[in-house]
């Protein structure tokens, strides 16, 4: 079952911290998920990177850019 991210807060770097509304939470280095290219070309920029939203609507976390990123992917990290 899709658990839903309620919570982002940039740590350092392209660390995340990211709580899911199941209460589990953790750090994801999204540079260890992405490259740098296509629409996730601009994210490379650490001070955009840190513009990071949350949109509840969907569940995950996404850039004014259009980037978003699978919150199935992101639990995967944090409970493995």
């Amino acid at each position: 079952m899709l658990e839903d991210i309620i919570e982002v807060n940039h740590q350092e770097n392209y660390l995340l911290h990211l709580k899911f509304e199941d209460g589990k939470e953790g750090i994801v280095d999204i540079s260890q998920l992405i490259k740098f290219t296509g629409i996730f070309a601009k994210l490379q920029d650490i001070n955009y990177f840190k513009t990071v939203k949350l949109n509840p609507e969907w569940g995950t976390i996404y850039w004014e850019n259009g980037a978003d990123l699978d919150p199935d992917v992101l639990y995967s990290i944090i409970t493995n």
